[in-house]
């Protein structure tokens, strides 16, 4: 569910100058230059457990992509390496494949009807049969990409070898992005959102996040029984559910106190990969509850990433960001509170079992306080048992003063920076 022709958000804290800045490199309605014109999508339900999710892919649920322009910006801003040697470690890998980890072999067993479509069948399913646990992933494609992304930076996902490989695909399944929308696509820096929260400051984004609202209807945890605790976290996420992307979250804390977070995305994805590149398009324009607004060509998109920073008056405190679509705040908020609040160390607050509201819904993973979910029972609400820890609940990766953590349930990993030389 990401890729570098999607979209996506950062934040950036500079520990020098004690500075925070946001970046957009979220995804832009496309079109821009071309006559306006009806296309169709086709319209897919994937299963996440227990909850059916709608979604609508194909090319023409391609927006124009901003991770290769975000990724730039971070570089040009506060890179420190050359170009090429960003692209290494992933070229190794492209060169020699990966082993698929189970949580991601669960996870492709949900997306089988996107991601086996087209190209993505030799992909995912080589010999017909989906990629089991520790089965090797081969993505050949993904080394010219790589190589290409190496030598001409990043505008070449725009107007290189990329960005002419993206347009002719589209144009000849019928997309509507334009070589002006390519042209023209710029990540943009901008100031981040402040709430004062446990006597620090969270900063994050606004837009569909919501995750500042849902920290001051928040009230405090320590202290509180476990049902009362299931109880405060669900009334503080109940409004109303915002849009079901998805998403990969990424912390990088450095010696010098720098932090980055980057949440990114494609959507679903569109179920069309470059050919020879090994590319998966983004399906924004196929995840409906973005769709917010009139959608003129050049625009950016809505979206419900938050990553984000908590500061005090020494510095960075810890530094979050979740992927989950609707259930990203729930994630990120639960952890972050566990973290401060709970005083629980990071990995111990990222396994704990969580909730989530959905409308009168509430679901629950194995292990949360049967007394807690009792009182919402009885308050009308309906519990959905899940009968495991899941992908549905988010992924959330954090790394601050106490630590650092990873969700195993998006096969997270927390790894030490290496060795200056």
């Amino acid at each position: 569910m990401t890729g570098l022709l999607g979209g996506g958000h950062a934040i950036y804290y500079d520990a020098a100058s004690g500075t925070a800045r946001n970046l957009d490199c979220f995804c832009a309605v496309p079109g821009l230059g071309a006559e306006p014109r009806e296309v169709e999508l086709v319209h897919l339900e994937v299963s996440f457990g227990a909850e059916l999710v709608h979604y609508a892919v194909g090319p023409a649920s391609c927006a124009v992509p901003g991770v290769p322009a975000g990724l730039g910006s971070l570089w040009e801003a506060h890179g420190r390496l050359p170009w090429a040697r960003l692209v290494e470690p992933a070229l190794r890998l492209a060169r020699d494949g990966v082993e698929m980890p189970s949580a991601h072999v669960g996870c492709l067993a949900m997306l089988e009807p996107v991601m086996t479509m087209r190209e993505g069948a030799r992909i995912y399913a080589p010999g017909g049969t989906l990629l089991h646990t520790g089965e090797r992933l081969e993505q050949p494609g993904l080394v010219p990409a790589l190589e290409s992304l190496a030598h001409e930076g990043a505008s070449g996902a725009y107007r290189g070898t990329i960005g002419r490989a993206l347009l002719e695909l589209v144009h000849g399944r019928g997309g509507l992005l334009t070589g002006e929308d390519l042209a023209t696509y710029a990540a943009t820096w901008c100031e981040p959102r402040r709430t004062p929260w446990l006597g620090r400051q969270f900063v994050s984004r606004g837009g569909l996040s919501r995750v500042s609202e849902a920290l001051a209807r928040l009230h405090p945890l320590r202290g509180l029984s476990p049902a009362e605790r299931i109880v405060a976290l669900v009334a503080a996420f109940d409004d109303n559910a915002g849009p079901e992307t998805d998403t990969t979250n990424l912390v990088a804390v450095d010696a010098d106190g720098n932090a980055c977070v980057l949440t990114t995305s494609l959507g679903l994805g569109s179920g069309d990969w470059l050919p020879g590149l090994d590319l998966h398009l983004n399906s924004m324009l196929g995840e409906v509850d973005l769709l917010q607004g009139p959608l003129e060509p050049g625009a950016r998109m809505q979206s419900m990433m938050a990553p984000s920073l908590v500061l005090d008056r020494d510095g960075l405190v810890l530094a979050i960001g979740s992927a989950g679509g609707t259930r990203l705040r729930t994630a990120l908020v639960t952890v972050a509170a566990g973290i401060l609040d709970e005083r629980l160390s990071p990995q111990a607050a990222v396994e704990r079992p969580r909730v989530h509201p959905a409308g009168s819904v509430v679901n629950a993973e194995p292990g949360v306080d049967e007394d807690g979910l009792a009182v919402l029972e009885a308050a009308g609400r309906t519990v959905r048992r899940w009968p495991e820890r899941h992908h549905y609940f988010g992924g959330v990766s954090a790394s601050g003063r106490s630590g650092a953590a990873a969700d195993p349930r998006r096969s997270g990993a927390a790894l030490p920076a290496p060795a200056a030389g």
